[in-house]
């Protein structure tokens, strides 16, 4: 009777959560190469020696095509690579959303701009990408993640449960478990501990979801600010920075939208430990004069905190090299799989006997 009511859990998690489990394991696969692929949408440039232009330069570029615009971000990707500047104009959809443009390294002329997240054709993986946070659904999708991450892991641990007697056989690679029946339980027990720590890391991340403040009415009406000029070099604010902390590097900035906001400056020291973002783990904060309010380095902040980014950086796959990225590229498809397999296993056992 145990045995029984553990499999019905199993199969019923399995197909409640089936589906979504395919999609997000398709779709998390695919991420992992975020960067390569979004790269082919992206205006082509010629390499050149010549080191990048200043970022004074790049947002007087932009602030001068869009003077009325609110300048958000911008991405530094790199001297083979457009710099890509993150802005909101009310010449596309009325500034509710963002606009991104492509400046040329050296040049900084703008070679030219794509849609947000919405627009599939221009920034496909961009949509791919709230696609696998949220289904496209806003809060509801959020929460629908923290469901079905939460299904996943039952689904999980009741497939150990089910099949705990063969799990041994299989990672010994008993000849009697190799079957086309046995499918679904070789991909099971091979992918065993990568879903566990998905499904356990994307729980983590969802938790939000189960708090009554993810609940609250979010009256919050976005209102597009006008970005005003530098009232500092970056030039010279680098500069600065390389002597007071060498080892950082920047590769995005969140501008200050007030005297009292601050800029951000995200990047990553390079004796960081290999688990850490190389482009986001440490933060240096400006004030309105250019010099460093605060920071926050990954190494300083609280456990608690460098948790949570470790956490994200195991789901997602962000660290190490080309190594990680294939093994989580073929470790990642095993969810669809399973989802796959065991569907077709209930299907088969759904038909009459003939």
């Amino acid at each position: 009777m145990k045995k029984r009511f553990v499999f019905y859990v199993h199969s019923i998690a399995g197909l409640v959560a089936g589906l979504f489990i395919l999609l997000l394991s398709f779709s998390g696969a695919a991420l992992l190469f975020h960067n390569e692929l979004d790269a082919i949408q992206h205006p082509a440039i010629v390499a050149s020696p010549q080191k990048l232009a200043s970022i004074d330069l790049f947002y007087q570029t932009v602030k001068d095509k869009y003077p009325s615009a609110q300048i958000s971000h911008c991405a530094l990707n790199g001297k083979s690579k457009p710099v890509s500047f993150f802005v909101y104009d009310s010449s596309y959809k009325k500034g509710t959303a963002a606009m991104e443009l492509f400046l040329h390294p050296q040049t900084a002329q703008i070679l030219g701009a794509r849609g947000g997240s919405k627009d599939f054709g221009n920034n496909a993986m961009g949509w791919l990408s709230k696609f696998h946070n949220s289904f496209h659904l806003g809060n509801k999708g959020e929460w629908l993640l923290g469901v079905f991450a939460l299904v996943f892991l039952l689904s999980i641990l009741t497939g150990i449960i089910q099949y705990r007697k063969n799990i041994l056989p299989v990672l010994l690679f008993k000849k009697e478990v190799y079957n086309r029946k046995s499918l679904h339980q070789l991909i099971g027990v091979y992918a065993l501990f990568f879903n566990l720590m998905i499904a356990i890391t994307g729980f983590w991340m969802q938790r939000y979801v189960f708090k009554k403040e993810f609940y609250a009415v979010d009256n919050y009406q976005p209102v597009l600010i006008t970005s005003k000029p530098r009232e500092y070099s970056f030039d010279s604010v680098f500069t600065a920075l390389k002597n007071q902390h060498p080892t950082f590097t920047a590769y995005v900035i969140y501008f200050a939208q007030s005297n009292k906001g601050k800029t951000a400056l995200y990047g990553s020291r390079s004796d960081n430990d290999f688990i850490h973002s190389k482009k986001m783990a440490d933060v240096i904060f400006l004030d309105s004069t250019g010099s460093v309010a605060k920071t926050r380095f990954i190494k300083d902040i609280d456990a608690a905190d460098r948790y949570d980014i470790i956490n994200s950086q195991l789901h997602m796959g962000k660290f190490g090299g080309w190594g990680i990225k294939l093994l989580y590229f073929i470790f990642g498809l095993s969810g669809g799989l399973l989802s796959i397999t065991g569907f077709l296993m209930w299907l088969k056992r759904k038909k009459p006997d003939s």
